[in-house]
């Protein structure tokens, strides 16, 4: 006859023991057979296949990081990885395109490489530092980058402004040049967040999305266009208006609105002598000279890489044959050198990243967080679908980078800040990681700690 056993076994008083951790929010790591340690202890544990599992390296100072700023989920790893090779992807394309222009202007034909690079290197410790700011500090202070924005788009109409190619879009302060629309970009998709978040079930009253969120988007807008910025315009407004429809509002607000805009984009085109040539030549009048050699080059580009490319490094139309080779035309290159498949695994990179930032919109409970993730995946993925389309043709030239790819330091850098906004938004809540860096949810099943 067995017997009755006075006391509790190992196993029995070690799982009372879990169960109590997890009840004060401090469950420990492998207590099955030598989790008695302390709080965070890294000790050596049994999984549930009975197997006994190594300890990873750095475990302790993980769990501490993690219990601070949040476990990353698993949308955190495939945005880093996407996002880091089209950076790569790009910085290499850029070497390739910009080599011919520099060599024919007899300068050093790796500047603008090392430069982009830099520029790189420092986009992506920005992303990484941003990723671990919480929510509610972006909430906190996107009044205060929204008033900077402003600020800083309407010093380029001063002796600061610089204009290149037509736009007065650049601002220089001192050795520092950079284009503050980008820079307003991610203020006003963290501005607008805050704002409808705060507005709540309002959003509904027409007024209350006038007011200030019409006015506030309508005054970026104006001070772009009034630079001359047509395509940033374009861009920014595809941002408002997914703002508007992320938080709820009338979809016949969102109607009247989208012909408002077109409207707009339609009069400064045609006040506008050199995007009406542009408009002109992409309906097939090539009439004057060299109306029509950027797309008709972009095309020839696109048509002798053929399947595999050419080769890297081997594009012929980069040699000034192609205008902007290596910033707003870098899809060509892309496809003379490296083919159809090349181009392909460009839209994939880009079809993943859209997917991971849409699932970190799907997840997360709060309005703020869905608004400013759903506008900065418009910001990167309708760019990059505009300009794929006008270097195919679908669209006329209105001069937006490829993101992540192209050349230009401060559109590099602030998709790369608004990618760590995104980051910092996919990470589990640090509410619900225990003091040992897992997720709560997997410990806590019954729901013991609340989010916050």
């Amino acid at each position: 006859m067995a017997k009755t056993p006075t006391q509790q076994g190992k196993v029995a008083a070690h799982a009372a023991q879990a169960n109590t951790d997890v009840e004060a929010g401090k469950a420990k790591v492998g207590s099955a057979k030598t989790g008695t340690g302390k709080t965070g202890s890294t000790k050596v544990g049994l999984s549930k296949a009975g197997k006994r599992q190594k300890p990873r390296a750095f475990q302790g100072a993980r769990n501490w990081f993690n219990a601070r700023v949040g476990r990353p989920t698993a949308m955190y790893y495939w945005i880093i990885g996407t996002t880091v090779a089209l950076t790569l992807i790009g910085r290499m394309t850029v070497l390739s395109a910009s080599t011919a222009e520099t060599i024919s202007q007899g300068k050093d034909p790796y500047s603008l490489f090392v430069k982009e690079s830099g520029f790189a290197v420092a986009g992506l410790a920005l992303m990484f530092v941003l990723s671990c700011v919480p929510a509610w500090l972006w909430k906190r202070f996107a009044p205060f980058l929204f008033l900077l924005a402003i600020a800083l788009l309407g010093l380029i109409f001063t002796p600061l402004g610089v204009d290149i190619n037509g736009n007065l879009n650049w601002l220089e302060l001192g050795p520092v040049q950079f284009q503050p629309s980008e820079a307003a970009k991610l203020a006003l998709a963290l501005w607008m967040g805050a704002v409808l978040t705060a507005k709540g079930s309002l959003v509904r009253n027409t007024w209350h999305v006038v007011l200030p969120v019409g006015v506030g988007g309508a005054a970026v807008l104006a001070l772009i266009l009034g630079g001359k910025d047509l395509g940033t315009a374009v861009i920014v407004g595809m941002m408002i208006l997914s703002g508007l429809m992320f938080a709820g509002v009338r979809k016949w607000l969102l109607a009247l609105a989208l012909v408002g805009a077109g409207l707009v984009a339609a009069v400064f085109s045609m006040i506008s002598s050199n995007r009406t040539d542009r408009f002109a030549s992409w309906l097939g009048d090539c009439s004057q000279d060299g109306a029509c050699d950027q797309y008709l080059n972009g095309v020839y580009a696109l048509a002798s890489g053929g399947w595999f490319g050419v080769g890297l490094g081997q594009s012929r139309q980069k040699w000034n044959w192609i205008p902007e080779a290596h910033n707003d035309f870098i899809f060509a290159i892309i496809g003379e050198e490296f083919g159809l498949l090349g181009t392909l695994v460009i839209v994939g990179l880009y079809g993943v990243l859209a997917f991971a930032i849409f699932r970190v919109v799907n997840t997360r409970n709060d309005p703020f967080s869905r608004i400013t993730c759903g506008m900065i995946l418009t910001w990167i993925i309708g760019q990059a679908v505009v300009n794929i389309a006008v270097v195919v043709g679908l669209l006329p030239v209105i001069g937006v980078p490829l993101p992540l790819i192209s050349y230009g330091g401060t559109a590099l850098i602030m998709v790369l800040a608004a990618l760590g906004v995104v980051l910092s938004f996919s990470r589990t809540d640090p509410a619900l990681t225990d003091a040992a860096g897992t997720d709560a949810a997997l410990t806590d099943p019954e729901g013991t700690l609340k989010r916050t």
